[in-house]
């Protein structure tokens, strides 16, 4: 006697009959076709950003949306520029020149026992470019540009004290430990440029020092080592041990840095991380070894200005002491995303008080001579990235960690710090050109017509760069971290 086969099993116990689970299974159709539509939408939660390879941390990456802006200038305004000073406008400080500031919280600032009067500005305001912008004449290279920038007027922070400012406006928290925006750039887009780092720094070469905070300000935190800054020294070799020994060959190292990649990938294989795919500090060290091999020689020819014609020269200022160091730090700059560097930042200034943008005594002497440091450089780097085409595709941050206040400093003809209030530019890299964001109040002490935090001015950095801050996350002690903390809006008005 023969047993018929069971052509079909019983329905699962959850299920009463086969029909109900065919039912079941036909309205998850309907649920599928919701998602799509929630998706096109805008309105279905992103799925989780998963990083780069681990194997090839920093190969070019597509970003999370199509932009314009493939690299990133931030030319960094140390110290605290102010911003009723230079970019923003406040007639109102003249006629209330000499007067109390009502109801003013004396610890604003940091000075809180030397505070004064509203002051006028020393400098005088000009209207310049199609846009009619209001511009100090301590920027007349600058001016003729404004018909290029978007302003953000609306900009406020934490603290008042340089430090944590430093550490908000670079990495988006105030204490020590975490990715800068550069940092997390690359780790999300990677790096056009193979031979040359993916993150470059620049701070000040007078001997004025770093700015305070220090490499932190360019730090990749709890990311893999790779994604950090690196940082050309201004004097001597503009980055450590980069030359071969003269007593090594090319072969002799390349055959040390194989073995060396063969013992470091032998260990991630007995520990189960290469087959995981978890990104570690081995493997973003044994790119390091490399990167460092393909610099010796990409960096050199990088850098070297003599490459450049005089005119370029003359461009920029390098004939002109007064900026000479900075103008080569911009042309440098310009060579660098020209070869696929990701982000480059330069600091205008050094770490303490009058070596930087921190006017506590004179605002005017201070930021003239500031001013005439960098208003020609970066004027010409806007100028060169136009008439080579790089403009649309660099986006060029200029700013500081917070502002200054609309009083005199007592003791002095100088403005102490302003968390409450500061300006931003931006251009190229498909922003809304010769357009102005955000107010303060009618003297420039607090932001008050759609304010801008540092969040939100990071969201719109990384939007602008092609990611979602919102999934551009790292999962670090059980967390997903994110340069905009659990904070940030992407500031749609600046972009065009």
């Amino acid at each position: 006697m023969h047993t018929i086969p069971k052509l079909f099993a019983p329905p699962h116990p959850l299920y009463a009959s086969r029909r109900e689970f065919l039912t079941r299974v036909g309205g998850g159709f309907g649920t599928l076709a919701l998602a799509g539509l929630l998706q096109q939408e805008g309105l279905a939660q992103q799925p989780a950003w998963r990083g780069p390879d681990p194997a090839r941390p920093l190969a070019p990456r597509s970003g999370h949306h199509s932009v314009k802006a493939k690299n990133i200038i931030w030319l960094f305004i140390n110290g605290g520029p102010s911003h009723v000073d230079t970019w923003d406008y406040k007639p109102e400080l003249i006629r209330r020149d000499g007067q109390e500031l009502a109801g003013f919280d004396r610890n604003t600032g940091f000075f809180r026992d030397n505070v004064g009067p509203i002051m006028r500005s020393p400098f005088r305001f000009r209207q310049h470019g199609q846009c009619g912008k209001y511009v100090s004449d301590i920027f007349p290279n600058l001016a003729r540009h404004v018909d290029k920038m978007a302003f953000i007027h609306s900009c406020w922070t934490d603290s008042n004290n340089h430090s944590p400012a430093l550490l908000k406006i670079n990495t988006g928290f105030t204490r020590m430990g975490f990715p800068c925006a550069g940092s997390w750039v690359t780790y999300g887009l990677g790096s056009e440029s193979q031979n040359l780092p993916s993150f470059v720094v620049m701070y000040d070469t007078l001997g004025r020092g770093l700015p305070k905070g220090y490499s932190q300000n360019w730090g990749a935190g709890f990311l893999p080592s790779i994604y950090q800054g690196t940082a050309l020294k201004p004097q001597g070799a503009p980055i450590d041990n980069l030359l071969r020994p003269n007593d090594l060959t090319d072969q002799q190292q390349r055959n040390q840095l194989d073995l060396m990649a063969r013992l470091n990938r032998r260990q991630l294989e007995a520990q189960g991380r290469l087959s995981l795919g978890v990104d570690s500090e081995l493997t973003a060290r044994i790119e390091t070894f490399e990167l460092a091999y393909r610099m010796q020689m990409a960096a050199p020819e990088a850098i070297d200005l003599a490459r450049e014609t005089q005119q370029t020269h003359r461009l920029y200022g390098i004939d002109n002491p007064r900026c000479q160091h900075f103008a080569k730090q911009c042309l440098i700059a310009r060579r660098m995303v020209e070869r696929g560097v990701r982000f480059v930042q330069i600091y205008s200034g050094g770490e303490e008080n009058e070596r930087s943008w921190d006017g506590h005594m004179n605002i005017a002497a201070n930021h003239t001579g500031f001013a005439g440091e960098t208003d020609q450089p970066i004027a010409a780097l806007l100028t060169d990235l136009e008439h080579r085409g790089l403009l649309d595709e660099t986006l060029v941050v200029w700013g500081g960690e917070f502002g200054r206040l609309p009083l005199v400093q007592r003791g002095g003809t100088g403005r102490d710090h302003n968390p409450h209030a500061f300006s931003y530019w931006l251009a190229g890299g498909g922003v809304k050109a010769g357009y102005s964001h955000g107010a303060t109040d009618e003297i420039g002490h607090r932001a008050a017509e759609d304010r801008v935090s540092v969040h939100d001015l990071h969201a719109t950095i990384l939007h602008l760069i092609g990611l979602d801050h919102l999934r551009l996350t790292y999962r670090y002690q059980g967390r997903d971290f994110r340069l905009t903390d659990v904070h940030g809006e992407v500031v749609r008005e600046v972009i065009a």
